[in-house]
């Protein structure tokens, strides 16, 4: 606690000697050590606290008046008490709390007023143009991505699905024709039957009956024209178009390069008595999905004139469309039965 007042060291007590005497408040009346602030054999009075008008012992000011003047420190915050405490809220409060944004200023220094600083908090809001264009663009980000996975789908995922499905079937297959276990005959909807071999192509796939997507042409096989006005001929027919149809993109893809065949190129029929060998004769790139001729026992416009034992490749034309269809045919050149071996054209 400040002392009132400091007693003298003299041996009379402090309500012994006189108040005017130099001893007490000598010191307080030197003019000089305060620059002249009262008038010379004038008291001193100290200037009122700022905080209370209590009595106190004006040390500090003497010593700010006697010590050399310092310019005011970093955080100095002039104004009041309120003016001093929003200063300590800014350099980390006065509890150690996070200092005010730079934005909560004035450029001199001094606080915002809660009208000033509601207004910059809103000019900092985006405005409705800018939320609309954030979430339209976010609307394309996700229509893009959902875009790209359909079409990794598409493009991959359907063709890894169906090679999967296709082997397993000619696996299938091939076990019971060695094991004896199906004989030849009428074939059920959805049941592999034979094997397509085009070995410029590389395509080796099994043929099911009937040409339905979900049962044959999606698990990437080939579909043989079996039902209703579309029905065609069998390999083992004396004469007739063995007609089949296959994708061209996804799903296996195994007519995706049929056009790339040329007059002369092999394509095998594999069943589990015979392989049926053929000629690729003639190719017919682009006709409407309702020109069901091509599948005729002499098509027409593959350049067959008379009745024979025929092929008839069918897929979708332009790639990745369905718009229209391209048709390839083969002339039966060979019939050989298994017990006798692969064909050359399997062999080379």
């Amino acid at each position: 606690m400040t002392q009132l007042r400091p007693e003298r060291e003299s041996g009379a007590s402090y309500g012994e000697r006189p108040y005017e005497h130099s001893g007490a408040l000598g010191e307080w009346y030197d003019s000089a050590a305060y620059d002249g602030d009262a008038p010379a054999g004038e008291p001193w009075i100290p200037p009122a606290d700022d905080e209370t008008v209590a009595l106190r012992i004006p040390t500090e000011s003497i010593s700010a008046a006697t010590a050399p003047s310092a310019p005011p420190g970093p955080h100095a915050a002039p104004g009041g008490r309120a003016a001093r405490r929003k200063a300590a809220r800014r350099r980390g409060g006065r509890h150690g709390g996070a200092p005010e944004p730079e934005e909560a200023q004035q450029p001199d220094g001094r606080p915002l007023s809660r009208v000033e600083a509601r207004r910059r908090a809103r000019a900092r809001k985006p405005s409705l143009g800018v939320l609309v264009s954030r979430a339209i663009g976010e609307v394309f980000i996700t229509t893009g991505v959902l875009m790209l996975l359909f079409v990794s789908y598409q493009l991959w995922w359907t063709n890894v699905r169906a090679h999967a499905q296709a082997n397993k079937e000619k696996n299938n297959l091939q076990q019971e024709w060695e094991s004896g276990e199906r004989s030849p005959g009428t074939f059920q909807p959805g049941q592999g039957f034979a094997i397509l071999h085009i070995p410029k192509l590389d395509v080796v796939v099994p043929i099911a009956e009937g040409i339905s997507n979900k049962k044959v042409l999606d698990r990437g096989m080939v579909g043989h024209y079996a039902e209703g006005a579309l029905k065609t001929a069998m390999p083992q027919d004396k004469t007739g178009n063995f007609g089949l149809a296959g994708h061209r993109n996804t799903h296996g893809e195994p007519f995706r390069y049929i056009n790339k065949l040329q007059p002369g190129d092999p394509i095998v029929v594999e069943t589990q008595d015979d392989y049926y060998v053929y000629k690729m004769a003639s190719i017919l790139p682009v006709t409407p999905p309702s020109n069901v001729s091509v599948l005729d026992p002499v098509p027409k416009d593959s350049g067959f004139t008379e009745p024979g034992r025929y092929i008839t490749l069918t897929t979708c034309t332009p790639e990745f469309t369905s718009k229209y269809r391209m048709i390839v045919w083969g002339k039966m050149v060979e019939e050989r039965p298994r017990n006798k071996g692969k064909p050359d054209a399997l062999v080379q």
